[in-house]
């Protein structure tokens, strides 16, 4: 039985349309294909186990991704990098003794790579999970997908919206798979609150509310050594060049939360850090994944000293084609509120964290999906209605998805419109004044102080 198709649906396919088509344009190869012969992964075939190589060994990799992956029977981790030779080895030793532990032997079969271009040169490994710092994404993601490696790279998708294009583009163009990390369009609340608002179950939607954590500020901090084990200099990468101290990388001892999150050179702060999750849920429920906002303003507040600058509270209001509204603070509860003409949903993690030091508070209400009145979310999504992909687990679908060689669930264009919406709430917060954006163009309108914002000067030799 087909689904019904809403108006709302067949402007999504237009819009996606063009789009794709505007990348095709780009780009100097056709868009891939649905199915890839085998003979195109490297010689390995849709039955062979899939080598992964992890670049980036710090906290979201050791308590995330290296997890999320070695759980499979479809994959094995090869390889590890890490510019921090200390944390290159304690990776190495960790696969070796989960894949110890599960075998009943001894195992040393990881290979350490500082470098991750060396890694990629290595035809043996198929995939590759990035979950460096936000600055290194879009690099290592265009060179991953050109060196024919499929993709999972953590959020944000890029530090810059030019940057973001042309890993969107890379992709495109070589046909690999990608997936970006925002796991929670894996997590059965927000797929079904997405369905729930995309089947009108709120009524004509009106306006969504996206509540995100803010970061502290910090101290001044001395400079320090740059530690033997640490490349410092391709740690900075593109970004300019800033006296080492600890705090503005990692820890030394642990993986506790690292400062970089809190630094602008680096990334833009929590409207990213989060923001990438619920924009990109926001969007999947709004019907907006292929285009973005066309008015954003707002406020917030940013700190004055310390190393420590990204954003604290904010709050910013962006408006779609379509007339919905979106608001993100840090004063609304930490989630997604869908606001409609009939009711509300409210979606959240409840009380699931990624990482054991995820800067977020518990929430008081555990459930994570509620709503102005029970009976929205207890209403059954019928056959003719819109259904959404469905993912049970996003580092396992971006494994099954690498050998069917279908699109995941966050393919690299969502991941790319999401993370560009993020980037244009924190332009209009850093400009402190309303901007007008064109979602086709991907320019600002009559704004060449915020075009200018769309790309960062970027260092000799760490180029995209």
């Amino acid at each position: 039985m087909k689904k019904k198709q809403s108006h709302s649906s067949s402007r999504r396919q237009f819009v996606k349309t063009a789009v794709t088509a505007a990348i095709a344009s780009t780009a100097s190869e056709a868009l891939f294909p649905t199915i890839v012969p085998a003979s195109v992964l490297n010689g390995k075939g849709p039955s062979n186990r899939i080598n992964v190589g992890a670049i980036g060994n710090g906290r979201i990799s050791r308590g995330h991704d290296l997890p999320g992956v070695w759980k499979y029977e479809t994959a094995q981790i090869v390889a590890v990098c890490d510019l921090d030779n200390k944390r290159l080895q304690e990776a190495k030793q960790l696969v070796n003794e989960y894949y110890g532990k599960k075998t009943g032997k001894p195992y040393d079969g990881v290979t350490g790579y500082t470098d991750y271009r060396e890694l990629l040169q290595n035809k043996d490994i198929d995939a590759v999970i990035v979950s460096t710092p936000d600055h290194w994404h879009a690099a290592i993601g265009i060179q991953a997908v050109e060196a024919g490696k499929d993709v999972y790279l953590q959020k944000p998708a890029s530090l810059t919206i030019a940057e973001g294009r042309a890993l969107s583009n890379a992709v495109h163009r070589t046909g690999r798979i990608f997936q970006v990390g925002s796991q929670q369009r894996s997590t059965p609340q927000f797929r079904y609150a997405a369905e729930l608002v995309r089947n009108g179950r709120v009524g004509q939607l009106r306006t969504v509310y996206v509540g995100l954590p803010g970061d502290p500020s910090g101290d001044e901090e001395p400079r320090m050594p740059v530690p033997k084990n640490l490349n410092y200099d391709s740690w900075l990468g593109s970004t300019p060049r800033a006296y080492y101290t600890e705090k503005r990388v990692h820890p030394q001892v642990g993986y506790d939360r690292p400062g970089w999150l809190r630094c602008e050179q680096f990334g833009a702060g929590m409207i990213t850090g989060w923001g990438s999750h619920h924009i990109d849920c926001a969007h999947w429920a709004m019907d907006a994944e292929y285009t973005g906002p066309i008015e954003v303003s707002g406020w917030a507040e940013f700190p004055t000293k310390g190393l420590w600058d990204v954003h604290g509270k904010f709050q910013t209001e962006a408006v779609y084609a379509d007339g919905v509204k979106m608001i993100v603070s840090t004063e609304f509860p930490n989630g997604i509120k869908f606001e409609g003409t009939a009711g509300w949903i409210f979606v959240s993690r409840g009380n699931e964290s990624v990482t054991a030091s995820d800067p977020v508070a518990k929430l008081k209400d555990a459930k994570a999906l509620s709503a102005s009145d029970p009976k929205i979310i207890t209403s059954v999504i019928g056959p003719t209605e819109i259904h959404l992909y469905e993912s049970k687990n996003h580092h396992g679908n971006w494994l099954e998805c690498v050998k069917t060689r279908q699109q995941p669930i966050a393919p690299v264009e969502v991941a790319h419109r999401s993370c560009s919406a993020c980037l244009i709430h924190h332009i209009a917060m850093k400009l402190k004044r309303k901007v007008y954006w064109d979602p086709m163009k991907e320019r600002f309108n009559h704004d060449k102080e915020a075009n200018l914002m769309l790309s960062r000067k970027q260092r000799w030799p760490y180029v995209t």
